[in-house]
């Protein structure tokens, strides 16, 4: 259907005096359209404007059909475009426009097409069949097309019929209400972005019936399309973000805290490591400072028979394949650290290098006060790096916002044993990673050590068949030439096995490693493996947290990615260790306090004198290497041994008596009860303390004095046996809170009450009893029939009572005495 226009100002013809005609052409894709603002594109075409506005009008001013004149040609090149002004002769008989449109596409493809700026002729001339709105807004051109009314609501077929000629139609809206404005509109998509920009172009201003439309682009990305759509489809948006940080974190960030890690272990960053730095402190600092030659090693307890034990079976564990955990206990102070801190550099120069190792400190952990701080001291230690803290607080924040939209966790925000697993996972990548480099170097090298002895080898052999003159080498030939000066060449006689049976050849061209038979590379393999020390481990408080790093170390060691020592001061923490490792039992080094004799040859070793009764002192402290390395130093310091021995005994009963004031999990008079007994003895029965007033079979209280290192508990065939003091100068510590009256009546005084409360509910207990039974019928029985029933059981309450009863009179007696003690002060 074509719409034709009769009036000649709604078709922008104006009627000359020469009975001539205006009109306008639009010529399209000669220039790039701008889509944005900074479209480039946009400057590349304003440098060739004029010569393809000159190359239009030669091209057009050759066509004079109905007087066809072209007036002016102007750009409008945000569209891509040219208008071009026209004169031409109307007639009544037939379509001029039409006419004229058709020869001016037939002349223009005869010659090869519409020039454009990027060299591609695939532009078209159009009638302009409403007014020109040549308009330099930023207003960007898009396939859709708002269409809007300036009269009654024209039908979606004439819409279609008027704009189909410029391109295929996708959708055509229903009319609505334009926003702010009076008009109504209806929005046509295009198929193509020229089709729309052509639309709008010929046909801005142009009558359908008695309305007149206006076009205009709508932009393709409205504002805020996007966040609304996100927002309305949270079920798609959330599990794609998750998808996505995720992907990122395991594709970019992973491989770069893994490769920290690594630096960290191998002392990529630590400057004193550099070649440069040596050289430079050897030279200058280590030459102006004068070292003292006169510090004696606090450690000197290496010598000690038990510490020397200890050690074989600590490298005995690190020269083999790891095939599990090695657990090394002991009371603390007992020299663990010092003594694991003496095997690595051991392996450092062994190795001359810089050897891989990994120190995680469990105990810090511990003590942090956040699961933010926990991990990042964890990042720290490990060399985790990079971490992004902010994205915590973020993730939680996403997670309750996904709760509230899609009524499920969106998983980003994760607990804090997920948190140090993610952690440790990306240590233990590293730790492979380095373990197969360290291996494939030894590899290569003892391969290269290999080829260079087969070498020296070969070298040696053939000296001595040159020396027995029976080594024929071919390249002779060619030297020596033929007749009598090659009978008069040396070394050219042919060399067969016959003549090798009369080389003797030296004992040392044999191969060493031959010569041994058996091969290095599994030591060699074995050696090239990182260590991995959890320092301080405990299993009590973040439980959850400390699993996760047993399960860690127990994966690395089934791996054999890795060598892992535990450090423990209570051998009990062993359990969640091998709870993590079912299969294999724990390799057990045990560190315990030295005997008297092994504590005095430390003393001696120190160049002190000591009397008889200095040395009765000194053996006090039982062989605790942190008391006897207190006493060197207060020695030292100026004090005479049995004043340093009393000092550290005082600063044991401080420690005491603060455990006593604050709240721990124990009473005052379970306390008491331990402590008593041990003043007297070196150990007690475990289960003898255990059934009896005031733990009754409670365990947790012995279990927490154990941990607080107020006492140690021995282990028989798997269960507990006996109780010992945490640290062998508290038997002496205990002995003097024992004897202080002051704090011996403060303590038995408050024990006491409880044993009288105690004894009075049990006097109460017998009496509402013996209530009952005579309510019930008490009978006593008599001499030829027997005791009854109820009779037996009044004796037995009876009795009870009369026991309790004794008590509390005791108690009641001995806490007057006490009162008194008190009283006095002193």
């Amino acid at each position: 259907m074509r719409i034709r226009i009769h009036s000649p100002i709604r078709l922008s013809h104006s009627l000359s005096q020469k009975n001539t005609s205006q009109a306008w052409l639009f010529v399209d894709s000669v220039f790039p359209v701008k889509l944005v603002a900074w479209d480039p594109r946009y400057y590349y075409g304003k440098l060739r404007q004029e010569y393809l506005l000159d190359s239009i009008k030669n091209l057009i001013s050759t066509v004079h059909t109905h007087g066809f004149n072209p007036i002016s040609v102007e750009p409008h090149v945000k569209d891509g475009g040219v208008f071009v002004l026209f004169e031409y002769t109307p007639s009544q008989s037939e379509d001029v426009l039409s006419t004229i449109q058709s020869d001016l596409r037939n002349h223009i493809r005869s010659k090869g097409g519409v020039p454009s700026s990027a060299g591609i002729r695939r532009g078209n001339i159009w009638v302009v069949q409403g007014q020109p709105w040549r308009e330099d807004m930023n207003r960007f051109a898009s396939p859709l097309l708002r269409v809007a009314f300036d009269g009654a609501d024209p039908h979606e077929e004439s819409l279609y019929h008027t704009f189909r000629p410029y391109g295929r139609i996708i959708d055509i809206t229903p009319p609505a209400a334009v926003t702010g404005t009076s008009y109504r509109s209806s929005t046509v998509t295009f198929s193509d972005l020229r089709s729309s920009i052509i639309a709008r172009n010929v046909a801005h201003g142009l009558y359908i019936g008695q309305t007149r439309i206006r076009t205009s682009f709508v932009p393709t990305v409205q504002a805020h399309v996007i966040r609304d759509w996100i927002s309305k489809h949270p079920r798609i948006v959330i599990p794609v973000i998750v998808f996505f940080l995720g992907t990122l974190t395991y594709t970019i960030f992973d491989p770069v805290r893994a490769l920290m890690v690594e630096g960290k272990m191998l002392d990529w960053f630590d400057y004193r490591e550099f070649r440069l730095y040596q050289w430079l402190r050897r030279n200058t600092v280590d030459k102006l400072t004068r070292k003292s030659t006169d510090s004696t090693d606090v450690d000197a307890g290496a010598a000690w028979q038990e510490r020397r034990d200890a050690e074989i079976a600590l490298c005995n564990y690190l020269d083999d394949t790891p095939a599990s955990v090695a657990f090394v206990h002991g009371p603390q102070g007992s020299g663990k650290s010092r003594m694991l801190s003496r095997i690595l550099q051991d392996k450092n120069r062994c190795v001359q290098s810089s050897f891989p190792v990994l120190v995680i400190e469990c105990a810090e952990l511990q003590r942090a006060d956040s699961d933010m701080r926990l991990l990042d001291m964890l990042s720290k230690q490990t060399g985790y790096w990079p971490v992004f803290t902010f994205l915590k607080s973020m993730n939680h924040l996403i997670d309750l916002a996904s709760v509230g939209l899609i009524g499920q966790n969106a998983g980003l925000s994760t607990s804090l044993p997920d948190q140090v697993r993610q952690v440790l996972e990306v240590v233990g990548r590293a730790l492979h990673s380095i373990s197969s480099s360290r291996n494939e170097r030894a590899r290569h090298d003892r391969e290269s050590a290999i080829q260079a002895e087969e070498e020296v080898r070969a070298a040696e052999r053939v000296q001595e068949l040159i020396r027995r003159g029976i080594w024929h080498d071919p390249r002779m030939g060619a030297v020596a030439g033929g007749g009598v000066i090659a009978e008069l060449g040396v070394g050219d006689e042919p060399f067969n096995e016959r003549d090798e049976d009369f080389v003797i050849y030296s004992p040392k061209t044999e191969a060493p490693t031959a010569k041994r038979g058996y091969d290095l590379s599994g030591l060699k393999a074995v050696n090239t493996l990182p260590i991995v020390v959890l320092k301080n481990y405990t299993a009590n408080g973040k439980e959850e947290v400390m699993s996760v790093f047993a399960k860690w170390a127990a994966a690395l060691v089934e791996e054999q990615a890795a060598h892992v020592i535990v450090t423990s001061d209570n051998r009990e923490n062993s359990k969640a260790v091998a709870k993590a490792l079912p299969s294999r039992p724990l390799n057990m080094i045990a560190l315990s306090d030295v005997d008297n004799a092994s504590a005095l040859q430390f003393e001696t070793g120190t160049e002190i004198q000591l009397s008889h009764d200095d040395t009765k002192m000194v053996e006090w402290l039982g062989g605790r290497a942190s008391d006897l390395a207190s006493l060197i130093h207060k020695i030292r310091a100026g004090q005479t041994p049995t004043d340093a021995v009393e000092d550290i005994i005082r600063q044991g009963v401080s420690e005491l008596r603060k455990h006593d004031a604050r709240s721990l999990a124990w009473s005052r008079d379970q306390a008491w009860a331990v402590l008593r007994a041990l003043a007297s003895k070196d150990t007690i029965p475990y289960h003898e303390i255990l059934v009896n007033s005031p733990f009754k079979g409670e365990e947790s209280p012995l279990r927490s004095m154990e941990r607080a290192e107020m006492i140690s508990v021995d282990t028989q065939n798997g269960r507990p046996s006996a109780i010992r003091p945490g640290r062998p100068i508290y038997r002496h510590v205990f002995q003097r809170l024992v004897d202080d009256p002051i704090f011996q009546a403060s303590q038995d005084l408050a024990s006491n009450t409880r044993l009288i409360d105690s004894a009075e509910a049990t006097v109460r207990a017998c009496e509402q009893e013996l209530q009952v039974l005579r309510t019930i019928g008490l009978d006593t029985g008599r001499w030829w029939s027997g005791a009854t029933a109820t009779g037996i059981r009044a004796k037995y309450l009876t009795d009870k009572m009369a026991n309790a009863q004794g008590t509390l009179e005791k108690l009641e007696k001995h806490n007057g005495e006490l009162k008194k003690v008190l009283a006095r002060g002193g």
